[in-house]
């Protein structure tokens, strides 16, 4: 075996002509050599093969190696339930072999699955625990991934203060080790939490440095992230509409091409959203439309909700909606992404209704984010419980 398998990947390899290349630090073992863009079907075909010749032979530790990447194609391609299981047999191969590190990869995909599941408590409880086991192993790699996967948890909340810092140390070592894919990611997060708080012209610089580095390290997921972003910017605070619908069709291709079904669906609420702004309301509704069937069909809640409020927000503006009928819609999605633990929902919400002339709403906490915070709560707890972690 490598000795770059042995560290789990991840760090940049050094290509023809000096470019950092990026690489899948969830590949490993016997799957070490696909590239991070390999599309997941494909990753997905091989991992359970390999897996199957794992336990046959009874390779714990292949076993554990093959199942994250398995574990990860599941996640990507919006088949949580089979990432669920994949996460959990790996984490049990690896503490069956007693190994640190692969018991940390399994618990960084596990708190990853649950983060785009909505479950951000679990989400962290995961997280945690792999960046204190991959310490343990004394794997860089896997602890750098999972401190990074609590940073970003905390920014999909909205808690900026607690997480910036972490973001701007995380940039630091990821530019020090040469991590191309993991430097993309962080000026991605930092670059977002700018965008968020109003400072465009910094989150612009920093998504465009994050599309250039990669761009050269050949990360098309990295790639198509960025374009998103500086999508966003150039339609929020330029009114750049084709410009920023030609920078989304780009990152559709390598969406695609990956079949990236959760980036692809964001890419296709972002688009909505630019539409939205220039007020094409009628073509904004139909993309947003067609991202609430793909989150939906992916169990992704927050992209759901945020879909929803697009939706609601096109057709109040088409008169599609009265204004009694736009109010009960706004109140019912505050409780919603409340309940996925947006701290940042009220304002969200607020804003829309403000937006629309139906503001203030009443202040009242929705059925139907109470049951989804009650749902939530009961469906983390009760895969802690499975994976015997509680």
């Amino acid at each position: 075996m490598s000795g770059r398998a042995e560290r789990g990947a991840g760090v940049a390899e050094v290509g023809q002509g000096g470019r950092a290349k990026a690489s899948a630090a969830e590949y490993q073992g016997a799957l070490g050599s696909l590239s991070v863009n390999a599309p997941l079907p494909d990753v997905l075909a091989r991992g359970l093969e390999e897996l199957r010749a794992a336990e046959d032979a009874g390779d714990l530790r292949e076993t554990a190696r093959c199942g994250l990447a398995v574990a990860e194609a599941y996640r990507r391609l919006g088949r949580t339930e089979q990432a669920d299981r994949a996460w959990k047999a790996s984490y049990r191969a690896a503490r069956a072999a007693n190994h640190a590190g692969a018991m940390a990869w399994a618990l960084w995909s596990g708190g990853t699955l649950a983060r785009q599941r909505g479950a951000f408590r679990l989400a962290y409880r995961l997280l945690r625990l792999a960046a204190e086991w991959g310490e343990r192993g004394g794997d860089v790699v896997v602890r750098g991934y999972s401190l990074a996967g609590l940073a970003e948890t905390g920014r999909i909340q909205g808690d900026y203060a607690a997480v910036e810092e972490l973001h701007e140390q995380l940039l630091a070592e990821a530019r020090r080790r040469g991590e191309a894919r993991h430097t993309v990611w962080a000026l991605e997060g930092i670059a977002q939490m700018h965008r968020n708080t109003g400072d465009f012209g910094r989150a612009l610089a920093l998504f465009e440095e994050a599309a250039e580095i990669a761009e050269r390290a050949e990360d098309r997921r990295g790639w198509a992230w960025a374009l998103r972003g500086m999508a966003d910017v150039v339609s929020v605070r330029d009114g750049e509409v084709e410009r920023a619908l030609s920078l989304l069709s780009r990152g559709e291709e390598a969406c695609r091409s990956m079949n990236l079904r959760g980036a692809l669906a964001f890419n296709h609420k972002m688009r909505g959203n630019v539409l939205y702004r220039a007020g094409r309301y009628e073509e904004a509704r139909g993309w947003y439309a067609r991202a609430l069937e793909e989150f939906g069909d992916m169990a992704e809640p927050r992209g759901t909700a945020l879909s929803r409020l697009g939706l609601a927000k096109s057709s109040s503006r088409l008169g599609l909606r009265g204004e009694a009928e736009t109010v009960a819609d706004l109140v019912e999605l505050w409780g919603l992404l409340e309940g996925i633990g947006l701290r940042h929902a009220r304002e969200m919400v607020e804003k829309a209704a403000v937006e629309l002339g139906v503001g203030p709403l009443p202040r009242v906490r929705a059925g139907a984010g109470a049951a989804g915070l009650s749902r939530s709560r009961a469906q983390a707890l009760a895969v802690a419980d499975v994976a015997g972690l509680r």
